[in-house]
């Protein structure tokens, strides 16, 4: 009996061993077809053009930087126009050259290029909204399920109709809200929720018999037709119509992020 009880702990023993195996076995996998597929896409028109809208985001703030470097400028000079007549010059041109270095250290540091975290998308203003979600998005895209990357890419092209819609928007306008709540909020809950997931539970159906995966699927299918509706109405003016949908779906719709949140994920590990 003992022996018998003995041999069947190992053979559980045993079961769970190859179980782990094919678990990361299945996750080398995973990532050799992502590599793979991330190859393909950045080969592509579309890829192309998701490259083409990345650089003209960083030309974007580029030029930012470089306006805001000239006004440091002007402000040395007008500190040191406005110095010289009451210091010595040699004083005056000390203190406008400390001004103008305190100046460009906080434009430099203020303005340096940040991982496309969700602090981004939060301090953006509404006009940069839709590129700097852009950026987020294109960054998030590795190890996505191809439907859920192919969604991405679609999304993509869609902020760049959005972004002359919402750079008109009156920022405090509750179209503005319903704006930034979806690609700011919604969009990055949905794929941090997913994230939070284990790699070996992403594929598993949970109770309502979907999985991870689908969710993540289902949610940016909704978000995409979301968005489309919304550049639609902006374009016609429409601006009631964004806040009020935007809110309906996510009192219809708001299930869908619910298994994908971070507490949620927690019970799965």
């Amino acid at each position: 009996m003992h022996d018998e009880g003995t041999g069947q702990g190992r053979t559980g023993q045993g079961d769970e061993i190859v179980r782990r195996a094919r678990g990361v076995a299945a996750g080398f996998a995973d990532v050799g077809l992502t590599q793979a597929e991330e190859l393909l896409r950045r080969l592509s028109p579309e890829g192309r053009a998701q490259a083409r809208r990345e650089k003209e985001a960083r030309q974007r703030r580029e030029r930012r930087v470089l306006a805001r470097l000239a006004l440091a400028l002007v402000a040395a000079l007008l500190v040191w126009a406005t110095l010289g007549m009451v210091f010595a010059p040699t004083i005056a041109t000390a203190l406008a050259i400390a001004t103008m270095v305190v100046l460009t250290v906080m434009i430099a540091h203020y303005s340096k290029a940040a991982p496309r975290g969700r602090a981004a998308l939060a301090e953006a203003t509404l006009p940069d909204l839709a590129a700097e979600t852009t950026l987020w998005l294109t960054a998030q895209r590795r190890g996505l399920p191809l439907p859920a990357a192919q969604l991405a890419d679609a999304l993509t092209q869609r902020f760049s109709k959005l972004a002359p819609q919402t750079a008109r928007l009156d920022p405090k306008s509750p179209a503005a809200d319903a704006v930034r709540t979806l690609i700011a909020t919604e969009l990055p809950d949905l794929v941090d929720g997913w994230r939070a997931v284990p790699v070996s539970r992403r594929t598993v159906p949970q109770a309502n018999g979907r999985t991870p995966n689908d969710h993540l699927i289902d949610g940016l299918r909704l978000i995409d037709m979301e968005v489309a509706r919304m550049t639609d109405n902006l374009s016609h003016g429409a601006l009631d119509a964004v806040a009020v949908q935007g809110r309906y779906l996510e009192l219809k719709y708001g299930d869908l992020h619910t298994p994908l949140r971070s507490d949620d994920a927690e019970g799965l590990r």
